[in-house]
């Protein structure tokens, strides 16, 4: 068991008395740093050798005094020289060791003083022989012992990720082991490593000194010395057998399942076991065990990942669900409880039961972040609880707690899960024991005292199963639980499965055909059932995608969550970036969303926004948030639509293009068309420019081919094209879907045919966020639109310039769906619900002015596409003047005061909103 910082400091004591006199280099170094290594309870041999030979870069053979791989380097001189030539030494040392060698701590000493540098928070402290009773901690990672730093992101956290993944390659490409078997596997071997590195293995690296020392260099018995290590790991001290090999009975009862039954084991070669020793020599001391996530990321495959909707997440994102969630406003009141002069004591033990009666629940847990993370920050604050209570007390007053039941109240048992795959529900569990050890080290720093729950008792109640089909309350009943939180599967609804689909349809109840809901809304759908069982106290946080607050699924989400289930939203981010630790790391953007029941609604609603998706929130606070996730009540309804109501039947009516659902027989390159005419010349007048909204914006060329412009007999004597008419017949008629199959009854037709007679209007269906203005314009017959882009026929200049204007961009990012972070424009959910502006013919005769403005600034650059234009780095001076003097009349038309921001234009355009629906 480890020593106590008490019996450390003690210890420290006596060996700066004994060597007090100490000063010789060559003659008492290696008897000084055996006493030093007791000093901390480890046996030097077991983890450090002396003079390690070392080729210097300059070319010479060095020898380093004590050289602990990957941990630290010793420079050691006698009494009074100088230590800033040593600490030079070394570094020289240092340079010229491989990098996976290369040690976290240089010591330069010369007996009486002492200088460690951490080379990784580089950071210097020095000290004299007399003073190390006071700086034993300093030198905690000889024990196993340090400090966490929890940094977003952290280099060492991708690299323990990437470790493993190579590790799980290695093992697969056996070829003895995989799936379920190979996770369960190496589940068992991280903690292992994590282990042998924070003390849980003692002394440290006993795990790494055993696959060393007492397996074969070619790996032949290692998978059966494994199979009898877990059985060690899985068996009581007290009924392991007499015969046991020393150094297998030096490994603790560690219980808790993790090591419970046999599994298959992998056969071992010389490769693989260097590979598991580079792992073993890693430092996983400094890793978090919310990393897990990413190192089951880094193993799964790219499609089972895309399957599962799996994202897993930075410790950063996580705080910005639990902070608002629960953890600030128990910091809060903690502060309120020191801050009493009177019952102070009994405030904070109040605090304490408090945080040890709460109850967690992820009903989409994956590899457990959330819970880890959350289970981390309330032993954190149960540790300031517990310093607090003991500050002010005379040593003797002091109450000493010899076990850890008896100072720490929250436990892994407050924590509940569920998760679909058997994998991570393993990793979960493990990750939150490895969390409880690490939170239980520091405890034992802040009380001096050494603090374990080793063999493990309790467990996080992680279920396997899928969420959506099990009854939440068989996992926890909702009157225990106090927070639903987490980040569910990120799903879109054309991307589901036909059983997640119907999943969906069956949660949302909308009838027909369900809607058109992401599988995260479920989970949201779900959560309101389960709080709805009670009458208040349940607070709701989950990550969810963006799409969610946007378009047409607002209107069948929110009435659901505020009508049925009488949600309110009490927090939300807009819009961010969601980062992951892993490789193949996940690029999508989300919202926050914090819901409560109505009668827990605090005063005020908290709103974070994101001027860079990338960067960091800005906060503000607010009376109501609407789905929109702007200051509003309003829900949009695409088919309330406006266009009947006073200053709306004038807008020009907006059509999706063509769809010629051809298969590849009537849209085609260049070099296709180029091809097809070489054989069939007669046909050219049939094959005409076809674009897109990346043509349309990106510039490059397409081309359609339009038989239904052609009699039957002149298709009959182009064979080429009858050919490909035939074709589109055959594929129609074999589709699954009805409207298809009818179309193969023409099949020289487009499935949707639209063909503009005149100049239209085009409004591209997908834009890049970068830009300030989703460009429109407009195009000529007799180029064809397709279904990518919006048409309007008969669009005047001044309808142009109220659709290029800043109030219609205010609306379009609000309400529009988004294709990740991309504007995506609709019929339904944008322009039909967009307030036009009261027109005459004054107010359009200025329109079509600054219209026209923009036309013409845009004409001064012909060789520019318009994405050039309307790249925020490259777009002209004289462009970005049309624009300006575009929104000026344009705004004037809505209110003679101009708007101070996008959030004022939005809350504006919804009040003009609800009025015009209101008669409706």
């Amino acid at each position: 068991m480890r020593l106590s910082w008490n019996e450390v400091r003690a210890r420290a004591a006596a060996f700066a008395a004994e060597w007090a006199d100490a000063y010789y280099e060559n003659g008492e170094t290696q008897s000084f740093y055996n006493h030093f290594f007791y000093v901390f309870g480890v046996k030097r041999r077991s983890v450090s050798v002396y003079e390690q030979r070392v080729q210097r870069l300059s070319g010479n053979t060095g020898f380093i005094d004590l050289f602990w791989p990957q941990v630290l380097l010793v420079e050691q001189k006698s009494a009074g020289r100088d230590l800033n030539a040593a600490r030079v030494q070394a570094e020289d040392y240092y340079l010229a060791l491989k990098e996976n060698e290369r040690p976290r701590y240089i010591l330069a000493c010369d007996f009486q003083t002492f200088e460690l540098y951490d080379l990784s928070e580089r950071t210097k402290i020095s000290f004299k022989l007399e003073d190390l009773p006071d700086h034993v901690e300093r030198f905690g990672f000889i024990m196993g012992v340090q400090k966490v730093a929890f940094k977003d992101q952290d280099p060492v956290n991708i690299e323990a990720a990437e470790l493993v993944g190579q590790l799980h390659d290695q093992l697969e490409a056996g070829g003895d082991i995989e799936g379920e078997d190979l996770e369960k596997f190496l589940v068992r071997i991280v903690f292992c490593l994590f282990a042998d590195d924070t003390g849980v293995f003692q002394p440290r690296n006993l795990f790494l000194s055993w696959l060393e020392d007492r397996t074969s260099e070619d790996g032949a018995d290692l998978g059966a010395k494994l199979a009898e290590l877990f059985q060690t790991l899985d068996t009581p001290e007290d009924r392991r057998g007499k015969h046991l090999d020393e150094d297998l009975a030096a490994f603790p009862y560690i219980n808790g399942d993790l090591f419970k039954g046999a599994t298959r084991i992998p056969s071992f070669d010389a490769s693989m076991r260097d590979a598991l020793i580079a792992a073993s020599r890693f430092d996983w001391s400094p890793i978090s065990p919310a990393i897990f996530g990413s190192l089951f990321q880094s193993v799964m495959e790219p499609a089972e990942r895309r399957a599962q909707g799996a994202h897993y997440t930075t410790e950063k994102n996580i705080m910005k669900v639990i902070g608002p969630l629960f953890l600030e406003r128990l910091w809060a009141d903690f502060e309120k409880a020191l801050a009493l002069k009177r019952g102070r004591k009994k405030a904070l033990e109040d605090l304490h039961q408090k945080l040890a009666e709460l109850q967690f629940f992820d009903p989409a847990c994956g590899c457990g972040n959330f819970l880890i993370i959350s289970y981390r920050e309330l032993r954190r604050l149960e540790i300031a609880i517990l310093k607090a209570a003991d500050e002010g007390k005379e040593s003797g007053e002091r109450k000493r707690y010899l076990d850890i039941n008896d100072v720490s109240k929250v436990d892994v048992d407050q924590f509940h899960g569920i998760e679909i795959g058997e994998f991570p529900a393993e990793i979960a569990r493990a990750a939150m024991w490895m969390m409880d050890h690490i939170m239980n080290v520091e405890l034992s720093l802040a009380f001096g005292e050494n603090y374990a729950r080793i063999p493990l008792v309790k467990s996080a109640n992680i279920v396997h199963g899928d969420a959506l089909e099990i009854d939440w309350t068989d996992v926890i009943p909702p009157e225990h639980c106090s927070y639903v939180l987490g980040n569910p599967p990120f799903i879109g609804a054309k991307m589901q499965s036909a059983e997640q689909r119907q999943q969906v349809r069956k949660l949302a109840q909308l009838g027909g055909s369900g809607g058109t809901l992401d599988y995260v809304g479920a989970w949201f759908l779900k959560a309101g059932d389960y709080v709805n069982r009670i009458e208040c106290g349940i607070g709701i946080a989950f990550v969810a995608t963006n799409s969610i607050t946007q378009g047409e699924q607002v209107a069948q989400l929110w009435p659901l969550l505020f009508e049925r289930y009488r949600l309110e939203i009490a927090f939300a981010h807009r819009t961010f970036a969601w980062g992951s630790d892993a490789r193949g790391r996940a690029h999508v953007h989300v919202v926050i969303i914090g819901l409560t029941m109505c009668a827990d609604e605090p005063d005020e609603k908290r709103l974070f926004s994101y001027q860079d998706t990338n960067g960091e929130p800005e906060e503000t606070r607010h009376k109501a948030l609407s789905p929109y996730l702007i200051d509003a009540s309003t829900l949009l309804n695409r088919h309330t639509i406006i266009d009947e109501t006073p200053n709306q039947a004038d807008r020009p009516r907006v059509v999706a293009g063509s769809q010629p659902i051809d298969f590849g027989q009537f849209v085609m390159s260049s070099e296709d068309r180029a091809a097809l005419l070489a054989a069939e010349p007669n046909a050219a007048d049939l094959i005409v420019p076809y674009f897109g909204a990346h043509e349309f914006l990106n510039g490059g060329e397409k081309w359609v081919l339009t038989p239904f412009r052609a009699s039957p007999s002149r298709i009959r004597q182009l064979p080429i094209v009858l050919e490909r008419i035939s074709a589109v017949r055959k594929k129609r008629a074999e589709s699954k879907r009805k409207s298809t199959q009818a179309a193969a009854d023409r099949p020289a037709e487009f499935g949707t045919t639209v063909v503009p007679d005149r100049d239209f209007l085009v409004i591209p269906k997908v834009s890049s966020e970068r830009r300030l203005y989703a460009p429109v314009g407009y195009a000529r017959p007799p180029a064809i639109p397709s279904d990518l882009v919006y048409v309007a026929l008969d669009a005047s200049k001044a309808d142009f310039s109220i659709l290029q204007s800043t109030m219609h961009m205010a609306w379009l990012r609000t309400v529009g769906g988004r294709l990740k972070s991309d504007y995506r424009y609709s019929i339904g959910m944008v322009y039909n619900t967009f307030p036009w502006p009261a027109l005459d013919e004054k107010s359009k005769a200025k329109l079509t002015d600054a219209g026209q403005g923009i036309l013409d600034a845009r004409a001064n650059h012909s060789n520019a596409t318009l994405a050039d234009l309307y790249d925020p780095d490259t777009m002209p001076s004289d462009l970005r003047k049309a624009h300006r003097v575009n929104d000026l009349a344009v705004d004037r038309l809505y209110r003679k005061r101009p708007f101070e921001s996008e959030r004022e234009r939005v809350e504006y355009l919804f009040q003009l909103y609800d009025e015009l629906r209101a008669p409706l």
